[in-house]
């Protein structure tokens, strides 16, 4: 039990204290206050409000052994438990689709990605969440009667869902968004590879062009010139393109490890909801389907601190703000 107590509030604290750091990084900082952060900031609120409404609660059941809070207060944690998760994946269906745009039309990206848009975007991210979760919970439309009868007895905070609310939801939370984003991922991996062996048969031919122009006399001394900064574009396209593709990597790191943390989870939600009692499942191995998901609110941030250069000396300045190294 100690082991377990140990283990959970690390993870705790960890997702509080990384994604508090997303979250005043990009305020505090103007080079990572652009567009596409609004994602990320979003879903580090997603990932800070699951330390701090759903772990918890969860927590004090595994350690007491039994539901301290009543009926209202388990439906509320069932509710923001869905809500969240659905929003964490759901924000990183729309992370997906940005980096598509900056990717495959970087000249129409700034037109496309308007702020008016990402708004949209993030309020139909949160509006799906919530119709998806505290809607159906507090009408009681998710679970079975048998279940709904019980619960006033019960000193137990279960989240039994009838087959009808478990398919919808699983399919709207996390099988039909992962489908997007891995088709999407695999659109962006592939138009990447191609624009690199562009971007590396220009390079290599301008580079030709101007040993060339060097021969020469100078009377090409204008032609040379013009070379010259057709050379200086072409080398600010390929740092534009490296950190654009850079980006679409963290994502796709991002996406992995929420894929591993939830899959297995999902799997079990389905499976058990489809079978019902002939699928009984050890309250260990509940447990740990559950602590593995909320696990992936605290990877994030690290992911963050590991590839993507920005948000890492953001995280710098902030935790050493007053050494003169930073």
């Amino acid at each position: 039990l100690a082991v377990r107590v140990l283990a959970m509030v690390l993870v705790m604290g960890a997702a509080v204290f990384g994604n508090l750091l997303v979250i005043i990084s990009v305020f505090r900082f103007e080079r990572l206050r652009i567009i596409a952060n609004s994602f990320i900031v979003s879903l580090a609120f997603a990932d800070l409000t699951v330390a701090l409404l759903v772990m918890p609660f969860n927590a004090s059941q595994e350690i007491a052994g039994r539901w301290m809070f009543g009926s209202i207060t388990c439906d509320i944690f069932n509710a923001n438990d869905v809500l969240f998760s659905t929003a964490s994946l759901l924000h990183l269906c729309c992370i997906s689709m940005d980096r598509y745009i900056a990717i495959t039309d970087p000249f129409h990206y700034e037109s496309k990605m308007t702020k008016r848009r990402v708004a949209i975007m993030l309020s139909c991210v949160w509006g799906a969440s919530s119709l998806i979760s505290h809607v159906p919970i507090h009408l009681g439309l998710y679970t079975t009667s048998e279940h709904r009868e019980s619960t006033d007895d019960s000193d137990q905070c279960l989240f039994v869902v009838n087959k009808i609310y478990g398919a919808i939801s699983s399919a709207i939370s996390f099988w039909t968004p992962t489908i997007v984003m891995v088709f999407t991922y695999k659109k962006i991996y592939t138009e990447a590879r191609k624009q690199e062996k562009q971007i590396y048969a220009l390079t290599k031919a301008a580079g030709s062009s101007v040993d060339n122009l060097h021969r020469t006399n100078g009377a090409n001394g204008a032609r040379n010139g013009s070379s010259q900064v057709d050379n200086a574009r072409l080398t600010q396209e390929r740092k534009k393109m490296k950190r654009e593709h850079k980006a679409a990597k963290t994502l796709g790191i991002i996406m992995g490890a929420f894929l591993l943390c939830w899959l297995p989870f999902f799997m079990w939600y389905v499976t058990t909801t489809m079978c019902g009692d002939y699928c009984q499942t050890p309250p260990v191995v509940v447990s740990l389907l559950f602590w593995v998901g909320y696990f992936n609110s605290a990877l994030n941030p690290l992911i963050y601190a590991f590839f993507n250069r920005d948000f890492r000396n953001a995280f710098k300045r902030l935790l050493c703000c007053k050494r003169t190294v930073c």
